[in-house]
């Protein structure tokens, strides 16, 4: 990308796009465009088309999706499958309809079986039965992977996609109901040092591992394999270590210094028992992670504070 190709971050105010358009920024891109759910709808195809063709963006960040933790995937499965294959199929679609150079797709690791071998390479895709309580996000998730490759078979097309592995950082959700375990975890136990509560509920029994990577280092990947990378395999994107619930827990509330209990509620569902993705490929890519979990989290717990207001519902 030319530092003045004008460029298309779908989801610009989301965690990963927030994150998108601050590392483009800082590295001297000028031409960005987004807009917001209210300007733009996403899952309503003639408002995407006119976008398209009246702004003509030469790259695309595809970041926008409807996303949520264990509770929301559970609660709303309709909602999940049928607002991100709209999104993307939208999304998609209409670049190539206005020819778009290049398009990277922002996946999840939940598109791997439950029980994938661990670390889980992306060569597990489709080889086992997914998690069933963010199935139907997962299937959503693939879809979007497939039509990327699909799209480059049959039109020779440039669509990248990539998986994550777990995120968190600057404008995460911190909703209580719909948010992933990591801000989940800081706002909880922000609240019961506020509160002085003797004790924090923690979902499931501790023992999943999950993998923590923080957003800007997320962008910083993204941009790279987008000026460096071209094919029809995917990328995960992750550190390569993971860490149990237990431990994260006892680390946000060392670092939040609350002083109370720490209790697992165990008729809670734990979701997928390991989820460590394999990052040889990306690594062979010449990109590593740079933010470790112990600054990545007290970054992300002082970014709450500073927007309090914004990131929950509750007064300071």
């Amino acid at each position: 990308m030319d530092k003045s190709s004008k460029i298309y971050i779908a989801g610009h105010r989301g965690l990963v796009g927030s994150a998108i358009v601050k590392d483009l920024e800082r590295k001297g891109y000028s031409n960005l465009v987004y807009r917001n759910s209210k300007e733009l709808d996403l899952t309503e195809r003639k408002q995407v088309d006119k976008f398209f063709e009246l702004e003509k963006p030469e790259y695309v960040f595809l970041a926008a999706a409807k996303v949520g933790g264990i509770v929301a995937n559970n609660d709303f499965p309709a909602d999940f499958i049928r607002d991100n294959l709209m999104i993307q199929t939208n999304v998609i679609d209409a670049s190539f309809q206005n020819g778009v150079k290049k398009l990277l797709f922002l996946g999840s690791t939940c598109i791997y079986p439950k029980m994938a071998p661990q670390p889980m390479n992306e060569n597990s895709l489709l080889t086992g039965a997914l998690e069933p309580t963010n199935e139907s996000y997962a299937i959503a998730k693939i879809a979007g992977i497939k039509m990327c490759e699909s799209y480059n078979r049959q039109y020779g097309t440039d669509y990248i996609s990539v998986m994550p592995t777990n995120l968190y950082g600057p404008n995460d959700n911190f909703n209580l109901q719909s948010s992933h375990v990591l801000p989940a975890l800081i706002r909880k136990f922000h609240e019961a040092k506020l509160h002085e509560t003797s004790s924090v509920e923690v979902w499931g029994t501790g023992t999943p591992r999950r993998e923590f990577l923080y957003s800007e280092d997320l962008a910083d990947a993204t941009v790279y394999l987008m000026n460096n990378y071209s094919g029809n395999g995917f990328v995960n994107i992750g550190v390569g270590k993971d860490i149990s619930i237990k431990e994260l827990a006892e680390k946000i509330k060392e670092i939040v210094g609350y002083e109370g209990e720490i209790v697992f509620n165990t008729s809670k569902p734990d979701g997928t028992p390991r989820k460590l993705v394999d990052v040889q490929k990306l690594n062979s890519l010449g990109w590593e992670a740079k933010v470790s979990l112990d600054q990545g989290l007290k970054q992300a717990y002082n970014w709450f504070l500073k927007n309090i207001e914004n990131a929950t519902d509750v007064a300071k």
